[in-house]
C-alpha cells in the first residue's frame, strides 16, 4: 500500500510539473523584447508557479479578445492603445479587472487561483512594478507580443 501511495504521489507531481510554463525566463527574454511604440502602453500578464490549481489554465481576454493563457509559472505581454481596458478570466465564473493605461506606461496583471465549486477561479489583479519585477524573473515566456 505504501508503494502505491508513493507511485501515486510521483505520478501526480510529474503531471503537475507538465502544467508549468516552459520557455525562456523573463531575464533572458527581456533582451529581445521590442521597444514600446510611443502611442501605446504595455501590459504584462503573469502567474506565479503553484500547485494550487496547476491544471487550471483559462484564456486571458483583454477588451474581449483572447490574448494568452493563465499558465502557472508563465508570463506574456500585450502592447495596446492607451485608454481604458478590461482584463477577464473565466472558469465557472468570470473575473474582471478594469484599468487605465497611458501612452508609454507599463502595467502588471498577476493572475491567481482560488478554490471554486467545480473548478478553480482565476482572478486578475493589478500589481505594482516593484512587486511584479520581484516575481517575473523566475517565470517563463508563454506567448508573442500582440499589438492592438
Amino acid at each position: 500500500m505504501k508503494k502505491i501511495l508513493q507511485l501515486g504521489a510521483i505520478a501526480l507531481a510529474t503531471a503537475l510539473t507538465g502544467c508549468a510554463a516552459t520557455g525562456p525566463k523573463f531575464t533572458e527574454q527581456q533582451a529581445t523584447t521590442p521597444k514600446l511604440a510611443a502611442d501605446q502602453g504595455r501590459v504584462y500578464f503573469y502567474r506565479v508557479n503553484s500547485f494550487v490549481g496547476a491544471a487550471v489554465r483559462p484564456d486571458i481576454k483583454l477588451d474581449g479578445a483572447a490574448v494568452g493563457e493563465s499558465t502557472p509559472g508563465g508570463y506574456f505581454y500585450v502592447d495596446t492603445a492607451a485608454g481604458s481596458h478590461e482584463a477577464q478570466t473565466s472558469t465557472e465564473v468570470s473575473n474582471k479587472l478594469t484599468f487605465v493605461l497611458d501612452k508609454g506606461e507599463t502595467k502588471y496583471v498577476r493572475t491567481s487561483v482560488s478554490m471554486g465549486l467545480m473548478a478553480g477561479h482565476v482572478k486578475p489583479e493589478l500589481v505594482g512594478q516593484e512587486e511584479a519585477l520581484k516575481e517575473l524573473p523566475e517565470l517563463s515566456y508563454t506567448g508573442k507580443a500582440a499589438a492592438k
